[in-house]
């Protein structure tokens, strides 16, 4: 998988990975730190990692949580994982964020992760205002991501990174209450990987009517980007949005055309439509919005594609 790394920050933190048992180094203050948690550690599984780290650091006062690879041995379901946070919830009361799955390829593919349902994390951590999760589709897993629709007081930022992210993930997101979502991404992935979502799914979303305060939203990784491009350029979420995000997906002429010749983008800090297949033409009309109406488009990684070669496909930025 490309585009996928380790993050060095979460939640405006640094992230720290604990040591393993017996490691004498000083231990950064539990309240500045976003705790990495995973199971390098030769004979350890996650249970006895999360025993470690309840020991080790106050859980009291810990914000942030990342959640590296939990398996020892052969893959294995997120769901322990994610029923052992959940069940610890109360000695956690200034949780604020949680990254679950940051696993890189050198790991376990993106698509190959064995997902759970989410839920339960959403539930058990009222005041959670940042989740991330990575990992979705079918690909060569056994275990397929789930979202129920919630209702969420204080969640601000909520980020799927998948390789193929299920339809129904979507529109559970869209049925969800979410009032204070100022931050929504979604990587929707390969068909072959699960990504099944379809730009009804996303409807609710781009009404915009449950998610009054967003105003960052990213519809990225996908194979239909230009049907989404469409979507969006009537979209009445549009409005109230500073941020928008159409990239690492399949996005050609068409959809850039439709951006371009649909409501007003000029309120816009930021479009990024980085990896694309946009022709000389239509980049240039863009880069002309950016210096007219000072808003950023990021152009970065276009990818040359004949549309008259049926043997020259578009693929997106991350799949496997």
């Amino acid at each position: 998988m490309t585009g996928i790394d380790h993050p060095c920050s979460f939640h405006d933190m640094p992230v720290f990975t604990l040591p393993e048992p017996g490691d004498e180094r000083p231990l950064p203050p539990a309240e500045a730190t976003a705790w990495r948690l995973d199971c390098g550690w030769d004979g350890l599984d996650f249970a006895a990692v999360w025993k470690h780290f309840l020991e080790t650091v106050d859980p009291a006062r810990v914000r942030a949580l990342v959640i590296g690879h939990w398996w020892h041995g052969n893959y294995s379901s997120l769901a322990p994982v994610v029923e052992l946070i959940a069940s610890d919830a109360a000695r956690f009361p200034a949780l604020r964020a949680l990254f679950l799955a940051d696993v890189v390829s050198e790991e376990c593919e993106v698509s190959w992760l064995q997902m759970c349902d989410v839920t339960p994390v959403l539930r058990a951590f009222p005041l959670l205002e940042e989740l991330v999760v990575r990992g979705g589709g079918s690909g060569l897993s056994e275990e397929t991501l789930e979202l129920h629709p919630v209702r969420h007081e204080a969640l601000k930022a909520l980020r799927f990174e998948s390789g193929g992210l299920p339809g129904r993930v979507v529109r559970a997101v869209g049925a969800s209450e979410l009032p204070a979502l100022e931050r929504l991404e979604l990587w929707f992935g390969s068909q072959w990987y699960g990504g099944d979502a379809t730009v009804a799914d996303m409807a609710p979303l781009l009404s915009g009517g449950g998610l009054p305060r967003l105003r960052h939203l990213g519809l990225q990784n996908s194979e239909i980007q230009d049907e989404i491009a469409v979507a969006v350029a009537s979209a009445p979420v549009v409005a109230q949005l500073e941020f928008l995000a159409l990239s690492m997906g399949t996005l050609s002429d068409a959809g850039g055309l439709a951006l371009l010749e649909g409501q007003p983008l000029t309120h816009l800090s930021g479009l990024d439509l980085h990896h694309h297949y946009l022709g000389d033409e239509v980049m240039e009309r863009f880069r002309e919005l950016s210096e007219r109406d000072d808003v950023h488009v990021d152009l970065a990684e276009a990818d040359d594609w004949d549309p008259e070669d049926e043997d020259d496909s578009r693929y997106v930025a991350v799949s496997e």
